[in-house]
């Protein structure tokens, strides 16, 4: 068992407020903070998430919304980290790359790379992606676009800037993915890797046709490349120069969660940086999750599908969205979802199925004055281990989010076949109270209510919440419905 566990996401651009799209990789990562802060203590886990805010992009999104780019950035963050509390996404920092603590440890890092004759002055000429803010050659693009942005024009330029001898590092970089099976999942993107660092080759780290960036400690005429800037926020999330009690607590990262779109930065290029800055230790795991798309197309501005995490949870609660967005997608693959899904699993498996079976039984509690203080405690299991707990760990540590809520579900339906088969409301109340005893604390035989609460809570810990409170007292009364059905 981990003795720590330190949990990353992406760090969102600021040229808008995230959307569903982008919260997907948030909620996997508030699953495995939830579920490790149970297991190993809430103290041994750190789980860091936030905004990306220097670079062309919000600078150019900031003089079109025509207000102050500092004014932009703050007003994005915070929506965006309204959008993230919407969801009950449980993070212990969220960074952003403009505090103060940040440039101190970018500089640092800079310094550091450049100390090891890793940084020098060269010319760059070549194609340059806005979107993606990064560099490609002929060979990346499909139909002359990046594949990401499509209907974005590749620019062509030509800088003096400071390069990263990220060429240098290709045997280093061959041999961390290939002695580490678990540096990235799944495995397919690591293949992709292996091939793409056959390719590398030095890569500009700096720009001189915008401003917004943090200067290059002894150039200032440049401002720091923002995938350079960007990835060094996981040094100092843990207090890389702030902190060095936290940062020895946790550093390596035990899992970075980023999409496909990253998957090179993240895997390659800071590995690579790591090392030259003479940091020895490397991520463990880098997660690639999929993308997902609404009703079959991208979600994005130009197609006018926009949905923000707000937008659902307004109409159907935190732990609906939650439910859906990770039950009915797979974490390393492309996923599509819609509203009707949404509303379809909402009756389904919320209001028909979970919510249904909690009302039931607690009714009857109610009916029958059940009273767990006159049930002979013999009667409930002696096994003090959660057994659904049991599977769930399995699937988790193996990232297999849907699969540990589909087998919670099956306890579920278990649970209320059960139920339809003792028939408690037709025993008389000693018989009924020792069926429902079983059904709430369980017995060898039969998984309880509880044991499913405990198993809910990393997925929807609201619902799990109101579940172990409805029902931890002798007396048990019925409450309003957790998932009033949707006409």
């Amino acid at each position: 068992m981990n003795k720590k566990f330190y949990i990353t996401t992406a760090i969102d651009y600021v040229n808008d407020t995230i959307h569903v799209g982008h919260i997907f990789q948030k909620l996997l990562a508030d699953v495995l903070a939830r579920y490790y802060r149970q297991t190993i203590g809430k103290e041994n886990v750190f789980f860091l998430t936030g905004t990306d805010e220097y670079g062309q992009k919000a600078e150019k999104a900031a003089q079109q919304a025509k207000i102050s780019i500092k004014e932009f950035v703050d007003k994005i963050s915070k929506s965006d980290q309204e959008q993230q509390d919407s969801l009950k996404i449980s993070y212990d920092r969220f960074i952003r790359t403009t505090d103060p603590d940040h440039k101190k440890v970018v500089q640092e890092i800079w310094q550091r790379v450049k100390k090891n004759g890793d940084i020098y002055l060269g010319e760059y000429s070549g194609l340059y992606c806005e979107g993606c803010e990064a560099y490609y050659t002929e060979k990346d693009l499909i139909d002359n676009h990046c594949s990401l942005h499509p209907k974005q024009e590749i620019k062509k330029i030509s800088e003096k800037n400071y390069f990263f001898r990220w060429s240098k590092y290709k045997e280093f970089l061959t041999d961390y993915l290939k002695d580490n099976p678990l540096a990235v999942i799944p495995e397919t993107r690591k293949n992709e890797l292996l091939e793409f660092v056959k390719d590398i080759k030095d890569i500009p780290i700096s720009r001189t046709n915008f401003n917004w960036g943090i200067p290059i400690p002894d150039d200032p005429s440049q401002v720091i490349y923002v995938w350079f800037d960007a990835l060094i926020n996981y040094l100092t999330g843990v207090g890389f120069s702030e902190n060095k009690i936290l940062f020895k607590k946790f550093w390596p990262a035990d899992i970075h969660i980023l999409g496909k779109d990253n998957a090179r930065w993240h895997a390659l290029l800071w590995p690579a940086m790591l090392k030259s800055a003479g940091i020895k230790e490397f991520p463990k795991t880098v997660l690639i999750n999929g993308f997902l798309t609404l009703n079959n197309q991208k979600i994005s501005k130009s197609a006018g599908n926009i949905v923000k995490p707000t937008d659902w949870v307004e109409k159907y609660g935190v732990d609906a969205v939650r439910y859906y967005l990770l039950r009915y997608t797979i974490a390393t693959e492309d996923s599509d979802i819609s509203e009707d899904k949404l509303r379809q699993a909402y009756n389904a498996d919320l209001a028909n199925g979970l919510g249904n079976l909690v009302s039931r039984v607690a009714k009857l509690c109610e009916n029958n004055n059940f009273d767990f203080s006159l049930i002979d405690s013999s009667i409930f299991r002696s096994v003090k281990t959660n057994r659904i707990l049991e599977k769930v760990d399995t699937l988790l540590k193996s990232y297999r989010f849907n699969q540990a809520l589909s087998y919670i579900w099956e306890s579920i339906k278990g649970l209320d076949e059960y139920l339809n088969k003792e028939k408690p409301w037709q025993l008389a109340p000693s018989e009924a109270n020792k069926k429902l005893g079983e059904i709430i604390k369980g017995s060898e035989a039969i998984i309880s209510l509880r044991e499913i609460a405990e198993a809910l809570i990393f997925f929807l810990p609201d619902t799990a919440e109101k579940i172990l409170d409805q029902f931890q007292d002798p007396k048990i009364k019925s409450r309003e419905p957790l998932f009033p059905r949707l006409i």
